[in-house]
C-alpha cells in the first residue's frame, strides 16, 4: 500500500518536532571515535595483513589470475635462462699460480730515418706511397 500525500506530510510534521535528548551527539561522537581507534589497532597487526591479503586475492577475477600466472611463468623462464651454469671439468690438473711478473723482451731498435733517402733528387720518384 502506498502512503498518500497527506500521510507523508503528517509524518514529516511529526518528525520535524522530534529532537534527540541532551548529550546524544556527545555520546555518539565518543562511540564513533572509540570504534575508529579499535579499527586502527586491528589494522596494525599481523592478522590484519593476512586479512587484507586474503581479501585482495578474493577480489581477483579469473582473467587477473591468468595474467598473474603468465607473468610468473615469464619471470621464471627469464630467471632460468639468466642463471649461470656450473661447469664441472673433471681431470684438469691443478697448477699453482706464478705471481712473478716477467718483463716482455724489448723489440730491436731500427733506425728508420737513416734508411730513408731524403735527398732532393729522389723526391717524387717511383717507390713512394701516398696515402
Amino acid at each position: 500500500m502506498k502512503p498518500t500525500v497527506e500521510q507523508i506530510g503528517n509524518l514529516l510534521a511529526l518528525k520535524r518536532d522530534e529532537r534527540p535528548e541532551e548529550g546524544y551527539w556527545q555520546g555518539f561522537l565518543c562511540e564513533f571515535h572509540q570504534s575508529q581507534r579499535e579499527q586502527a589497532v586491528k589494522k596494525s597487526g599481523l592478522m590484519s595483513f593476512v586479512g587484507r591479503a586474503s581479501e585482495w586475492f578474493s577480489d581477483l577475477g579469473p582473467s587477473k589470475w591468468a595474467y598473474g600466472a603468465g607473468l610468473a611463468y615469464a619471470t621464471l623462464t627469464v630467471a632460468f635462462f639468466l642463471t649461470p651454469r656450473d661447469v664441472v671439468k673433471e681431470g684438469t690438473p691443478v697448477t699453482p699460480v706464478n705471481y712473478q711478473v716477467v718483463p716482455a723482451p724489448a723489440p730491436p731498435q731500427v733506425e728508420q730515418l737513416n734508411q730513408l733517402d731524403l735527398s732532393p733528387s729522389t723526391q717524387g720518384s717511383a717507390g713512394e706511397q701516398v696515402f
